[in-house]
């Protein structure tokens, strides 16, 4: 069996949840390390490996509002929050113009968080790199699709724009799909049956712990909070934020229910029980203190 490729910075993934633990204060219970946000519903690639290259699947040119951003960041305010925010999800963010005001919205409420936005730099250029650093941004993580070259116009770029080491990662996505295109490959919860580069559903549920719920909280642009970033299907939905607060949806009962039975070895619900994802590699810390879980009176 060949061996699947594991993207390097999942090791320093795992290294920050680590040192970005925290809890509900004066209590035992985790906060995500990872606040995941999926600020519109579109992007402007289709790659083979996604399921946006699927041929119906919906891109929708939808964005998120200040508001939500906003409701959400000062409730982590209260607790203190000094995590990871990441824009990311299924979408390319720097198609959203709001982008630079959404980070500074972030960074103003939660100056000692670390924000993140993962981009495949298309659009991508001198004056928008800075900004994106003025506006407080931490770490901006690059895919390069298209090949080697690229990888060496984006670190020309980061060098020109000031940029530390630390403040920027190229990830190489160019990768053939005997090297899993240099990604860490999944079928996305079942959703690559009709991606161009198809990966079927499970003929047998995997019988292994995942520990995404654990420590992410994945916000998506309408204000759904999505069990998993792997959920493209968004087929477990644990509340909306414009309708219960962070706290409400976090320690909801679906979300207890899921932690509870992703970290026993349990994915007979869906979509995990489609899902070929390894979900231990990342959060081992959050599940352990799920497991001792007692409710906020």
């Amino acid at each position: 069996m060949k061996k699947k490729f594991i993207d390097p910075y999942i090791e320093k993934k795992s290294k920050k949840s680590n040192e970005l633990f925290q809890c509900f204060p004066k209590t035992s219970i985790p906060l995500p390390s990872e606040v995941e946000i999926s600020e519109s519903g579109t992007c402007n690639r289709k790659c083979s490996f996604c399921p946006r290259s699927a041929p119906d699947f919906k891109d929708v040119k939808e964005f998120i509002n200040d508001q939500l951003i906003l409701k959400l960041v000062n409730e982590l305010k209260n607790y203190y929050y000094k995590g990871t925010i990441r824009f990311s999800g299924f979408v390319e963010p720097l198609l959203d113009k709001n982008i630079f005001k959404l980070i500074n919205i972030c960074r103003i409420n939660l100056p000692e968080s670390n924000i993140e936005m993962v981009t495949n730099g298309d659009v991508l250029n001198l004056s928008r790199l800075k900004k994106l650093f003025e506006n407080g941004l931490s770490k901006l993580l690059i895919s390069v699709y298209d090949g080697p070259e690229d990888v060496t116009k984006f670190e020309n770029l980061c060098n020109d724009a000031g940029l530390r080491k630390n403040e920027f990662f190229i990830r190489h996505r160019y990768l053939p799909p005997e090297e899993d295109f240099g990604i860490t490959l999944s079928n996305r919860a079942g959703m690559m049956e009709n991606a161009e580069f198809q990966i079927k559903k499970l003929e047998n549920t995997l019988k292994k712990p995942c520990y995404y719920p654990s420590y992410t909280f994945f916000l998506d642009y309408n204000g759904d909070v999505l069990m998993c970033p792997h959920d493209w299907g968004k087929k477990r939905i644990l509340g909306n934020l414009k309708n219960n607060s962070f706290k409400e949806i976090w320690l909801s009962k679906l979300s207890i229910e899921s932690r509870s039975k992703l970290n026993g070895s349990n994915r007979n619900f869906s979509p995990c029980s489609d899902c070929d994802v390894s979900g231990t590699l990342i959060g081992k810390k959050h599940a352990n203190a799920w497991n001792n879980y007692k409710e906020i009176k």
